[in-house]
Protein backbone atom coordinates (compact mmCIF):
# COMPACT_ATOMS: atom_id res chain seq x y z
CA UNK A 1 0.00 0.00 0.00
CA UNK A 2 3.03 2.38 0.70
CA UNK A 3 5.23 1.47 -2.44
CA UNK A 4 4.81 4.98 -4.04
CA UNK A 5 8.09 7.11 -2.49
CA UNK A 6 6.55 9.45 -0.09
CA UNK A 7 6.92 13.58 -1.45
CA UNK A 8 9.54 15.75 -0.20
CA UNK A 9 9.35 16.47 3.88
CA UNK A 10 7.70 19.79 4.84
CA UNK A 11 5.67 19.82 1.25
CA UNK A 12 3.92 23.11 1.41
CA UNK A 13 0.72 23.56 2.72
CA UNK A 14 -1.67 23.21 -0.62
CA UNK A 15 -5.37 22.76 -0.47
CA UNK A 16 -4.56 19.38 -2.18
CA UNK A 17 -2.49 18.18 1.21
CA UNK A 18 -5.13 19.42 3.40
CA UNK A 19 -7.75 17.69 1.40
CA UNK A 20 -6.04 14.66 1.80
CA UNK A 21 -5.67 14.88 5.48
CA UNK A 22 -9.71 16.00 6.01
CA UNK A 23 -11.03 13.33 3.63
CA UNK A 24 -9.61 10.28 5.17
CA UNK A 25 -10.71 11.77 8.92
CA UNK A 26 -14.62 12.96 7.45
CA UNK A 27 -14.88 9.23 5.80
CA UNK A 28 -13.61 7.32 9.37
CA UNK A 29 -15.50 9.53 11.25
CA UNK A 30 -18.62 9.07 9.28
CA UNK A 31 -18.81 5.51 9.38
CA UNK A 32 -18.11 5.92 13.00
CA UNK A 33 -21.33 7.82 13.76
CA UNK A 34 -22.92 6.58 11.07
CA UNK A 35 -23.44 3.37 13.51
CA UNK A 36 -25.03 6.17 16.49
CA UNK A 37 -27.62 7.51 14.33
CA UNK A 38 -28.94 3.84 13.33
CA UNK A 39 -28.58 2.36 16.68
CA UNK A 40 -32.44 1.71 16.82
CA UNK A 41 -32.13 -0.54 13.93
CA UNK A 42 -28.91 -2.12 14.13
CA UNK A 43 -29.70 -3.06 17.84
CA UNK A 44 -33.08 -4.46 16.15
CA UNK A 45 -31.16 -6.69 13.90
CA UNK A 46 -28.12 -7.63 16.10
CA UNK A 47 -29.49 -7.84 19.37
CA UNK A 48 -32.65 -8.89 19.65
CA UNK A 49 -35.03 -8.37 22.37
CA UNK A 50 -38.61 -9.26 24.02
CA UNK A 51 -37.97 -4.90 25.27
CA UNK A 52 -37.66 -2.49 22.47
CA UNK A 53 -35.43 -0.41 24.91
CA UNK A 54 -33.06 -3.14 25.89
CA UNK A 55 -32.53 -3.60 22.32
CA UNK A 56 -31.84 -0.38 22.17
CA UNK A 57 -29.24 -0.21 25.32
CA UNK A 58 -27.44 -3.08 23.87
CA UNK A 59 -27.19 -1.44 20.72
CA UNK A 60 -25.51 2.06 22.39
CA UNK A 61 -23.36 -0.25 24.63
CA UNK A 62 -21.91 -2.07 21.50
CA UNK A 63 -21.25 1.51 19.90
CA UNK A 64 -19.80 2.42 23.25
CA UNK A 65 -17.27 -1.29 22.78
CA UNK A 66 -15.87 1.19 19.72
CA UNK A 67 -14.43 3.50 22.42
CA UNK A 68 -12.27 0.43 24.19
CA UNK A 69 -9.84 0.06 21.74
CA UNK A 70 -9.13 3.54 21.02
CA UNK A 71 -6.47 4.14 23.76
CA UNK A 72 -5.05 1.53 22.38
CA UNK A 73 -5.28 2.48 19.11
CA UNK A 74 -4.26 5.75 20.30
CA UNK A 75 -0.76 4.66 21.97
CA UNK A 76 0.35 1.88 18.76
CA UNK A 77 -0.15 4.13 16.03
CA UNK A 78 0.21 7.55 17.68
CA UNK A 79 4.00 6.23 18.39
CA UNK A 80 4.22 4.90 14.79
CA UNK A 81 3.58 8.27 13.75
CA UNK A 82 6.21 9.68 15.70
CA UNK A 83 8.61 6.82 14.54
CA UNK A 84 7.91 6.51 11.00
CA UNK A 85 5.67 9.63 9.88
CA UNK A 86 2.45 10.73 10.08
CA UNK A 87 1.62 9.90 6.61
CA UNK A 88 1.88 6.01 7.04
CA UNK A 89 0.06 6.39 9.66
CA UNK A 90 -2.75 8.03 8.29
CA UNK A 91 -2.42 5.15 5.53
CA UNK A 92 -2.48 2.30 8.00
CA UNK A 93 -5.92 3.94 10.03
CA UNK A 94 -8.22 4.07 7.15
CA UNK A 95 -7.43 0.71 5.64
CA UNK A 96 -7.93 -0.50 9.57
CA UNK A 97 -11.19 1.50 9.09
CA UNK A 98 -12.41 0.29 5.91
CA UNK A 99 -11.97 -3.22 7.22
CA UNK A 100 -14.18 -2.43 10.16
CA UNK A 101 -16.88 -0.95 7.97
CA UNK A 102 -16.99 -3.92 5.42
CA UNK A 103 -17.80 -6.28 8.32
CA UNK A 104 -20.22 -3.95 9.86
CA UNK A 105 -21.76 -3.70 6.74
CA UNK A 106 -21.80 -7.14 5.51
CA UNK A 107 -22.73 -9.29 8.58
CA UNK A 108 -25.89 -10.99 8.45
CA UNK A 109 -28.60 -10.63 10.98
CA UNK A 110 -28.99 -12.60 14.14
CA UNK A 111 -31.67 -14.14 12.43
CA UNK A 112 -30.01 -15.39 9.78
CA UNK A 113 -26.16 -16.81 11.77
CA UNK A 114 -27.18 -16.69 15.28
CA UNK A 115 -24.86 -15.57 17.87
CA UNK A 116 -22.29 -15.09 15.46
CA UNK A 117 -23.51 -11.88 14.44
CA UNK A 118 -23.48 -9.72 17.13
CA UNK A 119 -19.89 -11.45 17.85
CA UNK A 120 -19.09 -10.05 14.41
CA UNK A 121 -20.46 -6.69 15.11
CA UNK A 122 -18.09 -6.42 18.82
CA UNK A 123 -15.19 -7.10 16.63
CA UNK A 124 -16.03 -4.53 13.81
CA UNK A 125 -16.57 -2.04 16.18
CA UNK A 126 -12.98 -2.83 17.95
CA UNK A 127 -11.31 -2.59 14.90
CA UNK A 128 -13.04 1.08 14.23
CA UNK A 129 -11.93 1.60 17.66
CA UNK A 130 -8.56 1.02 16.81
CA UNK A 131 -8.45 3.22 13.54
CA UNK A 132 -9.94 5.89 15.44
CA UNK A 133 -7.87 6.10 18.09
CA UNK A 134 -4.72 6.42 16.07
CA UNK A 135 -6.41 8.94 13.22
CA UNK A 136 -6.95 11.87 15.45
CA UNK A 137 -3.05 12.45 16.60
CA UNK A 138 -0.89 11.81 13.15
CA UNK A 139 -3.96 14.06 11.32
CA UNK A 140 -3.65 16.75 13.48
CA UNK A 141 -0.21 16.82 14.34
CA UNK A 142 0.49 17.05 10.26
CA UNK A 143 -2.50 19.81 9.74
CA UNK A 144 -0.38 22.12 12.57
CA UNK A 145 2.87 20.92 11.13
CA UNK A 146 2.06 21.78 7.59
CA UNK A 147 0.29 24.95 8.58
CA UNK A 148 1.65 28.15 7.75
CA UNK A 149 2.65 30.80 10.45
CA UNK A 150 -0.40 32.44 11.98
CA UNK A 151 -2.74 30.26 10.66
CA UNK A 152 -2.29 26.49 12.44
CA UNK A 153 -5.82 27.55 14.16
CA UNK A 154 -7.25 27.53 11.38
CA UNK A 155 -5.77 24.65 9.38
CA UNK A 156 -6.22 22.41 12.78
CA UNK A 157 -9.93 23.21 12.92
CA UNK A 158 -10.37 21.16 9.61
CA UNK A 159 -10.01 18.23 11.31
CA UNK A 160 -13.44 19.33 13.48
CA UNK A 161 -14.94 20.51 10.36
CA UNK A 162 -14.21 17.50 8.28
CA UNK A 163 -15.73 15.62 11.33
CA UNK A 164 -18.87 17.81 10.60
CA UNK A 165 -18.74 16.89 7.04
CA UNK A 166 -19.32 13.35 7.97
CA UNK A 167 -22.22 14.10 10.42
CA UNK A 168 -23.99 16.02 7.46
CA UNK A 169 -22.88 13.29 5.05
CA UNK A 170 -24.38 10.71 7.37
CA UNK A 171 -27.28 12.34 8.33
CA UNK A 172 -28.74 13.55 4.97
CA UNK A 173 -28.36 9.77 3.87
CA UNK A 174 -30.56 9.03 7.35
CA UNK A 175 -32.87 11.07 6.05
CA UNK A 176 -32.90 10.23 2.47
CA UNK A 177 -32.91 6.19 3.46
CA UNK A 178 -36.19 7.27 5.74
CA UNK A 179 -37.88 9.07 3.01
CA UNK A 180 -37.64 6.66 0.06
CA UNK A 181 -38.29 3.35 2.40
CA UNK A 182 -40.56 1.86 4.19
CA UNK A 183 -40.14 1.21 7.88
CA UNK A 184 -40.09 -2.36 7.25
CA UNK A 185 -37.32 -1.62 4.35
CA UNK A 186 -35.28 0.58 6.73
CA UNK A 187 -35.22 -1.47 9.78
CA UNK A 188 -34.17 -4.46 7.56
CA UNK A 189 -31.49 -4.04 4.96
CA UNK A 190 -31.60 0.30 4.28
CA UNK A 191 -29.41 1.41 7.47
CA UNK A 192 -26.91 -0.58 5.60
CA UNK A 193 -26.82 1.74 2.60
CA UNK A 194 -24.73 3.94 4.05
CA UNK A 195 -22.13 1.86 5.05
CA UNK A 196 -21.92 0.79 1.74
CA UNK A 197 -21.39 4.09 0.44
CA UNK A 198 -18.55 5.06 2.77
CA UNK A 199 -16.69 2.23 1.40
CA UNK A 200 -16.83 3.37 -2.14
CA UNK A 201 -15.54 6.43 -0.90
CA UNK A 202 -12.81 5.27 1.10
CA UNK A 203 -10.32 4.16 -1.86
CA UNK A 204 -10.17 8.05 -2.92
CA UNK A 205 -9.01 8.73 0.55
CA UNK A 206 -6.25 6.05 0.49
CA UNK A 207 -5.12 7.48 -3.24
CA UNK A 208 -5.23 10.85 -1.72
CA UNK A 209 -3.06 10.11 0.94
CA UNK A 210 -0.56 7.95 -0.56
CA UNK A 211 0.49 11.28 -2.29
CA UNK A 212 0.58 13.73 0.82
CA UNK A 213 3.99 14.95 2.10
CA UNK A 214 5.31 14.51 5.41
CA UNK A 215 6.10 16.51 8.00
CA UNK A 216 7.80 14.36 10.88
CA UNK A 217 11.67 15.13 10.92
CA UNK A 218 13.01 11.66 11.24
CA UNK A 219 16.11 12.52 13.55
CA UNK A 220 14.20 13.57 16.19
CA UNK A 221 12.19 10.55 17.50
CA UNK A 222 14.84 8.47 19.91
CA UNK A 223 13.70 7.48 23.13
CA UNK A 224 10.12 8.20 22.51
CA UNK A 225 8.74 7.13 25.70
CA UNK A 226 11.28 8.39 27.80
CA UNK A 227 10.73 12.06 26.41
CA UNK A 228 6.76 11.55 27.45
CA UNK A 229 6.66 10.98 31.29
CA UNK A 230 7.89 14.95 31.49
CA UNK A 231 4.35 15.79 29.79
CA UNK A 232 2.30 13.67 31.87
CA UNK A 233 0.62 16.79 33.78
CA UNK A 234 -0.19 18.68 30.71
CA UNK A 235 -1.57 14.89 29.09
CA UNK A 236 -3.94 14.77 32.22
CA UNK A 237 -5.26 18.22 31.40
CA UNK A 238 -5.54 17.60 27.60
CA UNK A 239 -7.91 14.42 28.66
CA UNK A 240 -10.28 16.44 30.96
CA UNK A 241 -10.23 19.18 27.77
CA UNK A 242 -11.19 17.11 25.03
CA UNK A 243 -13.58 15.17 27.86
CA UNK A 244 -16.10 18.28 27.26
CA UNK A 245 -16.01 18.56 23.52
CA UNK A 246 -16.72 14.39 23.66
CA UNK A 247 -19.64 14.66 25.83
CA UNK A 248 -21.29 17.81 23.51
CA UNK A 249 -20.08 15.86 20.99
CA UNK A 250 -21.99 12.51 21.35
CA UNK A 251 -24.90 14.11 23.16
CA UNK A 252 -25.52 16.15 19.80
CA UNK A 253 -24.85 12.76 17.74
CA UNK A 254 -27.62 11.35 20.09
CA UNK A 255 -29.92 13.48 18.97
CA UNK A 256 -31.16 11.46 16.33
CA UNK A 257 -32.02 8.42 18.91
CA UNK A 258 -33.25 11.45 21.36
CA UNK A 259 -35.37 12.14 19.25
CA UNK A 260 -36.97 9.04 17.90
CA UNK A 261 -36.90 7.44 21.32
CA UNK A 262 -37.96 10.18 24.18
CA UNK A 263 -39.77 12.92 22.10
CA UNK A 264 -41.46 9.93 19.63
CA UNK A 265 -40.53 12.21 16.22
CA UNK A 266 -40.83 10.94 12.83
CA UNK A 267 -37.58 9.62 11.70
CA UNK A 268 -37.20 11.77 9.28
CA UNK A 269 -37.16 14.57 11.26
CA UNK A 270 -35.01 13.10 13.69
CA UNK A 271 -32.65 12.75 11.04
CA UNK A 272 -32.87 16.18 9.74
CA UNK A 273 -31.22 17.32 13.32
CA UNK A 274 -27.99 15.19 12.32
CA UNK A 275 -27.69 17.68 9.54
CA UNK A 276 -28.50 20.51 11.16
CA UNK A 277 -25.84 19.14 13.96
CA UNK A 278 -22.88 18.55 11.11
CA UNK A 279 -23.77 21.87 9.25
CA UNK A 280 -23.24 24.06 12.84
CA UNK A 281 -19.80 21.87 13.39
CA UNK A 282 -18.39 22.54 9.95
CA UNK A 283 -18.69 26.65 10.35
CA UNK A 284 -18.54 27.19 13.42
CA UNK A 285 -15.37 25.13 13.62
CA UNK A 286 -13.79 27.05 11.11
CA UNK A 287 -14.76 30.50 12.50
CA UNK A 288 -13.76 29.09 15.93
CA UNK A 289 -10.00 28.17 14.00
CA UNK A 290 -9.92 31.64 12.30
CA UNK A 291 -10.69 33.32 15.73
CA UNK A 292 -8.08 31.41 17.79
CA UNK A 293 -5.58 32.57 15.59
CA UNK A 294 -6.46 36.39 16.08
CA UNK A 295 -7.34 35.85 20.03
CA UNK A 296 -5.72 33.47 21.21
CA UNK A 297 -6.47 29.81 21.70
CA UNK A 298 -7.81 30.23 25.11
CA UNK A 299 -10.72 32.66 24.82
CA UNK A 300 -12.06 30.69 22.12
CA UNK A 301 -12.10 27.45 24.00
CA UNK A 302 -13.18 29.30 27.80
CA UNK A 303 -15.96 31.35 26.42
CA UNK A 304 -18.09 28.43 23.98
CA UNK A 305 -17.77 26.07 27.10
CA UNK A 306 -18.94 28.28 29.60
CA UNK A 307 -21.96 29.30 27.29
CA UNK A 308 -22.72 25.33 26.63
CA UNK A 309 -22.17 24.99 30.75
CA UNK A 310 -25.35 27.26 30.77
CA UNK A 311 -27.46 27.25 28.32
CA UNK A 312 -27.61 23.76 28.04
CA UNK A 313 -30.57 22.49 30.83
CA UNK A 314 -32.35 25.21 29.80
CA UNK A 315 -31.98 24.31 26.30
CA UNK A 316 -33.52 20.91 26.59
CA UNK A 317 -36.37 22.37 28.86
CA UNK A 318 -37.36 24.27 25.86
CA UNK A 319 -37.29 21.23 23.89
CA UNK A 320 -39.09 19.04 26.30
CA UNK A 321 -41.99 22.11 26.81
CA UNK A 322 -42.29 22.13 23.15
CA UNK A 323 -41.40 18.98 21.51
CA UNK A 324 -41.35 20.28 17.95
CA UNK A 325 -39.57 19.99 14.81
CA UNK A 326 -38.64 23.68 15.24
CA UNK A 327 -37.36 23.57 18.74
CA UNK A 328 -35.29 20.22 17.92
CA UNK A 329 -33.49 22.02 15.00
CA UNK A 330 -33.13 25.43 17.20
CA UNK A 331 -31.63 23.50 19.52
CA UNK A 332 -29.55 21.09 18.46
CA UNK A 333 -28.22 24.10 15.85
CA UNK A 334 -27.44 26.25 18.93
CA UNK A 335 -25.32 23.37 20.83
CA UNK A 336 -23.69 21.76 17.97
CA UNK A 337 -22.66 26.10 17.15
CA UNK A 338 -21.00 26.04 20.63
CA UNK A 339 -19.67 22.76 20.66
CA UNK A 340 -17.05 23.71 17.08
CA UNK A 341 -16.37 26.93 18.91
CA UNK A 342 -14.70 25.69 21.76
CA UNK A 343 -13.59 22.45 19.93
CA UNK A 344 -11.61 23.98 17.04
CA UNK A 345 -9.86 26.16 19.88
CA UNK A 346 -8.95 23.00 21.57
CA UNK A 347 -7.88 20.78 18.82
CA UNK A 348 -5.06 23.25 18.08
CA UNK A 349 -4.13 24.01 21.63
CA UNK A 350 -3.72 20.44 22.59
CA UNK A 351 -0.82 19.35 19.91
CA UNK A 352 0.62 23.03 20.52
CA UNK A 353 1.74 21.52 24.13
CA UNK A 354 4.15 19.21 22.34
CA UNK A 355 7.06 18.84 20.93
CA UNK A 356 6.74 17.30 17.21
CA UNK A 357 8.67 14.27 18.53
CA UNK A 358 6.32 13.53 20.51
CA UNK A 359 3.08 15.36 19.38
CA UNK A 360 1.11 12.67 17.35
CA UNK A 361 1.62 10.60 20.21
CA UNK A 362 0.68 12.47 23.33
CA UNK A 363 -2.45 13.97 21.31
CA UNK A 364 -3.60 10.48 19.92
CA UNK A 365 -3.28 9.23 23.81
CA UNK A 366 -4.54 12.04 25.01
CA UNK A 367 -7.61 12.09 22.87
CA UNK A 368 -8.51 8.32 22.82
CA UNK A 369 -8.39 8.19 26.35
CA UNK A 370 -10.71 11.28 26.63
CA UNK A 371 -12.99 9.93 23.76
CA UNK A 372 -12.84 6.21 25.14
CA UNK A 373 -14.02 7.39 28.66
CA UNK A 374 -16.08 10.07 28.41
CA UNK A 375 -17.44 9.03 24.72
CA UNK A 376 -17.80 5.62 24.37
CA UNK A 377 -20.36 5.82 28.21
CA UNK A 378 -22.09 9.08 27.13
CA UNK A 379 -24.78 7.31 25.16
CA UNK A 380 -25.32 4.03 26.61
CA UNK A 381 -25.50 6.21 30.68
CA UNK A 382 -28.04 9.24 28.86
CA UNK A 383 -29.97 6.37 27.32
CA UNK A 384 -30.25 4.18 30.65
CA UNK A 385 -30.79 7.33 32.80
CA UNK A 386 -33.20 8.49 30.44
CA UNK A 387 -35.45 5.34 31.29
CA UNK A 388 -34.63 4.67 34.99
CA UNK A 389 -35.53 8.62 36.05
CA UNK A 390 -38.62 9.19 33.57
CA UNK A 391 -36.84 12.79 33.84
CA UNK A 392 -35.64 13.45 29.39
CA UNK A 393 -33.30 16.69 31.03
CA UNK A 394 -30.99 14.32 31.88
CA UNK A 395 -28.59 14.89 28.78
CA UNK A 396 -29.29 18.65 29.22
CA UNK A 397 -27.05 18.00 33.18
CA UNK A 398 -24.66 15.63 31.48
CA UNK A 399 -23.52 18.14 29.30
CA UNK A 400 -23.50 20.89 31.79
CA UNK A 401 -21.56 18.98 34.47
CA UNK A 402 -18.49 17.87 32.08
CA UNK A 403 -18.61 21.56 30.94
CA UNK A 404 -17.79 22.46 34.35
CA UNK A 405 -14.98 20.05 34.83
CA UNK A 406 -13.54 21.11 31.19
CA UNK A 407 -14.09 24.81 32.27
CA UNK A 408 -11.35 24.40 35.40
CA UNK A 409 -8.81 22.36 32.80
CA UNK A 410 -9.11 25.11 30.17
CA UNK A 411 -8.15 27.75 32.74
CA UNK A 412 -5.08 25.64 34.00
CA UNK A 413 -3.53 25.51 30.65
CA UNK A 414 -1.17 27.88 28.97
CA UNK A 415 -2.17 30.23 25.93
CA UNK A 416 -0.16 28.76 22.96
CA UNK A 417 -0.66 30.70 20.34
CA UNK A 418 2.97 32.25 20.02
CA UNK A 419 4.24 27.92 20.95
CA UNK A 420 6.92 27.03 18.16
CA UNK A 421 5.63 23.79 16.38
Amino acid sequence: MTNTPPPPTNASPSHGVVAAAIAGNALEFYDFVTYSFFAVYIGQTFFPAGDPFLSLLISVAVFGVGFVSRPLGGILIGAYADKAGRRPAMLLTIALITLGTLGLALTPSYASIGIAAPLIVVACRLIQGLALGGEVGPSTAYLVEVAPAGKRGFYASWQLASQGMAIVVAGAMGVAMTLLLSPADLASWGWRVPFLVGLLLLPIAIYMRRNMGETLEQHANPATKARIKPYTRLILLSILVILGGTVSTYVNNYMTTYAITTLHMAPAISMAATVVTGVCVLVFALIGGLYADKLGRKWLMIAPRLALAVVTYPAFMLLVAFPKPVALLLVTALLAALTGLTGAASLVAVPELFPREIRATALSVSYAIGVALFGGSTQFIVTWLIHATGNPLVPGMYVAGASVITLWAMWVLPETKAQAV
